[in-house]
Order: C-alpha cells, then structure tokens, then sequence
C-alpha cells in the first residue's frame, strides 16, 4: 500500500470516529437532557375558584407570589394562536422541537448582520426555557435546549405544549399565561380577545421587563405594532385590520383579579386543601350585583355598620350568591368575617313557623280570632315592639304586623321543645344560651341562629314545607346513598297559610306589595336586624348590625333589612315568578264557616286549653294518640291509595280529626278510632282535637 493510500485510509478512519463520537456523544446528550425536564412548574398553578358557568370568582397568587391562572387552548381566542405562531414559530404545527430552516435562517443573518436578527427559536424551545428557568443564548445552552425541545416533542402533543407556554410565558412582573394577562390588563377572558389585544399577548413574553404597558405603555405598543405589521404582511390579517388594532388603546393600568364571594372561596380552600379548581353553585353576575348593593346600603364608615345576604335558588337549594359583608378587606366593619355564618339572635324571623306549627296541628288557623292583651307568663311578661295593646285581633293580623303577645301565646300552647326539635330536623343549627332549657323566649328571638340557617327555613317555607339541604359546592363527588328524605318543615296547608300571611306583609316604601312573602325582625338591644323573604324562584335572607354586636340604637329589621331585601329581588330578576298556589285543603273563610274549635284561639290555661285543670281530668282525662305511636314507620303496598287507623285514648267527644293539618270530614267525630286517609309514601302529621279543644298529633311515615 502506498503511503498516500495509507493518509487517505487514516483520515478515513479519523472521520468516522469522530462521526461515531458525535453521534455516541448527541445520544449522550440527549438522553441525558430529556430526563432534565421537569413538568412542575406547568402545573404549580395559582388555585381558583369559580362560579356555576366556570366564570373566575377569586384567584390566588402561587406560593412564589406570581398569578398564573389555569388555562386550556379552547379557553383562549384562535386568533391569538394565528398570531403567536405567524410571528413566533410559523412551522410550529410540522416541526419536531427544532426548525432547521429558522436555525439556518437566524445563523445566516447573524453573520450577514453580525447581531441577532432571527431568534430561530421554536415555542417548543421556548417552552423548554420556561420549564427550566435557563436562559441561556451560548451556543452550548442553544444546543442543550435544542435536545429538550425534541425531547418534549416526543412527551408530548402539541396543544399540551402549546397549554405550557400559554400557563408559563411572562407577561410582566408577576403576572404568568395568557389568562392572568387577560384579566390583569384587559380586565376579560382571553376567550374573545381583540386583534390588538392579542397582538400585545404575543409581544410580552419578547421583553416582559420592558414591554410591560402598566410601566412603559409605548413601549408596548411600539412592540405590539411591530407583531402586527408582520401578521399583515404574512397575510394573516388584512391592512384594515392591522390599522384597526394599531389604534387600540394599550392599557396603561394592571386590574385587580377578580375577588368575588371571598368568604365562600376561603371556606373552599379550608375544605379541600391542595385542590387547585373550585366550583361552587354561585352566579358570578348575581353575586357582584349583590356585593354592590350590600356595599351602597350600609352606610358610612363612621357607624361601623355591616351586613350580610344569602340568595337560594328554591327548585335546587343551590346558593346562588352569598356576601359575607359590605367589604372583604374593610377592616373598621370586620370584613374578612363572614356573618352569614355567625350566630346572632333571628328576633322575630321565626314567628312564621310557630304558627305555621299551630296551623298543622289544628289550633289555629289565620282567621282565627286571639287576644293582644297584657299577659304574664310566670315571671315573663312580653311587650309588643310598640309598647302598645290591639285588643282581639286575628291571626293574620297578629303575625304580619309581628305582634309579640300573640306568637308567645301561641308558643305556648304548641310548646317551645317542638319549635325547637322541628329547628333541628331542618338542620338549622339552633343554639341556646349554655345551660338553658327551650322557653317561650323562642318567640321573640331568645336562640341564636346562622343567616344561612334562616335562609333554608325560609327555602322550606317556599317549597310549601319541603325541606332541601342547602349547597354551595357542585364538585364534590356525588354520595354513595341517596340521603334520607327529611320530614317536612311544615304540612303544604299550614306552610301555604304562613306564605299567603306574609305576601300581604306591608312592604318597605317605593316596593310593590304581594309578589313577595317576608318578614323582618329585631333581636334584642337593636343589635341584628334580620328580613327574610322569597318569591316562587329565589329565597333572600338579610341581616344588618356591627360584627361586634354592639347596640345600634333605632335599628330595626322593617327599615334597615327590608329595603335592602326587596333590592336584592329586583336586581336578581326584573320579573318576579309568582308564589305556590293553595294545596288541597284549606280551608277558605270567604265560602265556609271556620269549624268551632277554630274560630277562638284557646290559650295554655284556659278551659280546652293545653294546660288542662284538675277539674278537665275528672270529667275527662287530656285527648292522646294511642295508636300510632309518634314518629313511628308504617309499611304501604305498592301502587295503593293508603289509609291509617288512628285509635284515641281520653278526650271528650265529638273528635276533630286532621291529617296535615286538613280536618277530615268523613271520620266519625263521636268515635274514639278512625280510618284516615293518607296518599303516597312519605311523612303525615296526624293530630285530634276534641270538643274542649284539647289536642294531640303524632308524625307517621308511609314507606
């Protein structure tokens, strides 16, 4: 062999083992930069929280002080993808990490120009960068970032690339993504962005620092322009439309994020703690309608005064808006505190289910006649809030003016221990003063309760006596066991009779009377002022007073609370959907005579009444209910029309006989034993009143 053939077989062999070396070495490399790459920071998202349509109600910073909100690419506008990748990476969509034309391209201006004109970057390298927080622009860095992108490629799709970059990309100071550029700058979603807004959205990440337009708006919009200008001439837009979006406004200003319902997210947060997305039940646009009407009524800063709202959707029981007080960070009215869940003292806001509890049990029905007059309970001695005396007045009367001495009356003969156990079988949470035995201050406000509590009363009251659990969360995950039905609140009848009494409730000044069923109250001292109210749709409870529970002195439940009520109903809905109508059973005074018992409310004490004398007992031990026993479970057939043998012990003859409240003609009055009639399955209160209008009722279930 010649020695020339020996350099050129020496040369041979030397290029392919640096052939072999550099492909050994780029494999090397490769593999060990694709396990570099780590997804984390795509993911250490800022947690939301949001309403019933997916609208953001509040956001929170991540734990290294940056908003960078969840997003998805059908979240944002598709005219900002045209954007990004006609002037950022236009073979974004065929490439696999790496443009050699762009790297060519760029390389090539480099020496021609000898200064960066190309950067040859695609997204996905971009993103690399984004993920790792390496920036560096030497060749070395270049080429690591080049290994991870193709790396990423393969890991990855591209609309998840493209989501990375959309979560990540620096948008100026602490603000992150697309989205929370959005929100900051332009105060909107990025699901419909302008040309010119979008055009900014891909200039930003370029020079974050610099193009920030709440510090250096021309420079922002120069930067913009620029994006533009290439777009057209790319032909992505057409030169109307570049001149257009060139003379858009660049905000000059970053926008608070959106902090609606705080107390409610806050609750989200304590409850699922490391969940990054929270849905609740509210409606973002009722719920700042009903901010800002919580914010103008409650006066200025000087009294201290707060408020609190809670808004139910009745067919549901979702909570549609919940304001905690007037402001979240107003620290002289205690606004981080949210009382809608303190206990505070209702006053008189559950009149409507003592009588609503006489009105089921036969003893009285809204027609019926009783006495306003100076009365002494041992050593309680009630007073009207007028300080004033009516004389015989009705029910109706009674209740929708709230007069004090009648609903204690009443209560008296219902018994406080059966308003209370019916408060707790509604889940309302009563809470009576430590050590205390329920007493006939019940009446007048003497537990304490929450606002939201109230609201589910008021929710059952609605639903003519339907209990349904109030929510406030739809992405928890369903229960194994559909829940127990609940007994009802009411009967239909006797909850219809309350909802027609307070329809005709004098309504605030400049407010359409009868659309609305309400009432008011005022706890003890003046310091809560409470009106709960509802329509066939929406259930609103209110309540006013200072965090502290200092005394107001003239504050009352009719001219603090209701006003703010029957503003809340005209700002969830124009139109209000009419109230249930009258169930089966009533008993209509206008074409029938009140039957005996009825027509004279019979006081604890009096001859009939629940406190039956020494004397009642020799002629004839108290009516009671032998058989069934209370809250007992009776098993029905299938598809049967269903009745139930009801036997009496004691009583004077002739019986009343009532199921729900409705007395039933066809039982024999002068029997001790009836055949009742019942229906479905589900819950009946049936009660007996005889002919000293003594009483008894038990509460049965058809299953």
């Amino acid at each position: 062999m010649s020695h020339r053939s020996e350099q050129l077989q020496r040369r041979l062999f030397a290029l392919c083992a640096i052939a072999v070396g550099t492909i050994a070495g780029s494999a090397i490399l490769y593999k060990r930069e694709a396990q570099r790459i780590d997804l984390g920071r795509a993911e250490a998202l800022s947690v939301v929280v949001l309403d019933r349509e997916d609208r953001l109600l509040r956001a929170y910073a991540t734990k290294d002080g940056h908003w960078r909100l969840p997003v998805e690419v059908k979240d944002v506008d598709p005219r900002y993808f045209a954007l990004l990748t006609a002037y950022e990476d236009k073979n974004f969509r065929s490439h696999r990490g790496v443009d050699p034309l762009a790297m060519v391209r760029a390389v090539g201006l480099l020496a021609r120009h000898g200064k960066p004109l190309s950067g040859g970057s695609t997204l996905t390298m971009q993103v690399v960068r984004l993920l790792s927080g390496e920036h560096e622009r030497s060749a070395g860095g270049k080429l690591r970032q080049a290994f991870r992108a193709i790396a990423l490629e393969r890991r990855l799709t591209k609309d998840q690339i493209l989501r990375a970059y959309l979560r990540l990309a620096p948008m100026g100071g602490n603000v992150e993504g697309v989205r929370a550029a959005s929100l900051a700058y332009f105060g909107k979603e990025p699901k419909r962005l302008s040309i010119g807004e979008a055009a900014l959205l891909v200039a930003l990440p370029q020079s974050p620092k610099l193009r920030r337009p709440d510090r250096f708006p021309e420079t922002a919009r120069r930067a913009r322009d620029r994006v533009l200008a290439r777009v057209a001439a790319a032909g992505i837009i057409s030169a109307e439309e570049m001149r257009r979006a060139m003379a858009e406004r660049v905000p000059a200003a970053r926008r608070e994020f959106p902090m609606l319902a705080p107390h409610l997210a806050d609750q989200a947060l304590e409850e699922r703690r490391g969940a990054l997305v929270h849905r609740l039940t509210i409606d973002a646009s009722v719920q700042k309608a009903l901010e800002a009407l919580v914010k103008e009524q409650v006066g200025d800063v000087a009294s201290k005064l707060s408020a609190a709202l809670v808004a139910v959707d009745n067919r549901t029981g979702e909570i549609i808006a919940s304001v905690g007080s007037p402001g979240y960070l107003d620290q002289a009215r205690a606004g981080a505190v949210d009382m809608t869940q303190a206990v505070r003292s209702p006053g008189s806001t559950l009149k409507p289910l003592i009588y609503g509890l006489a009105f089921e049990a036969g003893v009285a029905h809204p027609d019926t006649l009783i006495e306003d007059r100076p009365t002494r309970f041992g050593l309680y001695v009630p007073k009207n809030f007028d300080q004033d005396w009516h004389g015989t007045v009705s029910v109706r009367l009674a209740l929708a003016q709230s007069l004090n001495i009648p609903a204690v009356k009443v209560l008296d003969v219902v018994g406080p221990a059966k308003l209370l156990a019916r408060l707790q079988q509604a889940d309302a949470h009563p809470v009576l003063p430590k050590g205390a035995e329920p007493s006939l201050a019940l009446a007048l406000g003497g537990l304490g309760m929450r606002l939201t509590d109230l609201a589910g009363l008021y929710v059952a009251l609605a639903r003519q006596g339907e209990i349904v659990p109030l929510r406030v969360r739809r992405d928890l995950a369903a229960p194994e066991k559909a829940p127990e039905r609940k007994p009802p609140l009411l009967s239909p009848v006797a909850a219809w009779y309350v909802t027609d009494i307070l329809r005709n409730a004098p309504a605030p000044a400049n407010a359409k009377p009868g659309e609305i069923a309400y009432k008011t109250g005022t706890s003890y001292g003046f310091r809560d002022a409470w009106a709960a109210g509802f329509d066939g749709r929406h259930t609103i409870a209110v309540w006013v007073g200072r965090p502290d529970a200092t005394a107001t002195p003239g504050l009352a439940g009719r001219t603090a609370a209701a006003p703010i009520l029957f503003d809340a109903f005209a700002r969830i809905s124009r139109a209000r959907t009419p109230l249930p109508a009258a169930p089966s059973g009533v008993i209509n005074t206008a074409s029938e005579p009140l039957p005996m018992p009825l027509r004279r409310f019979r006081e604890a004490g009096e001859n009939g009444g629940r406190d039956w004398t020494a004397s009642d007992a020799y002629v004839s031990p108290p009516v009671q209910i032998a058989f069934p026993p209370d809250r007992s479970e009776i098993e029905a057939e299938e598809g049967e029309t269903q009745a139930i043998t009801v036997k009496v012990e004691g009583g004077t003859l002739p019986l009343t006989w009532l199921v729900d409240g409705v007395p039933v003609e066809s039982a024999d009055p002068n029997r001790r034993e009836a055949t009742l009639p019942a229906g479905t399955r589900g819950f009946y209160r049936l009660s007996v009143i005889d002919a000293r209008g003594r009483a008894d009722r038990v509460t049965v279930r058809l299953k």
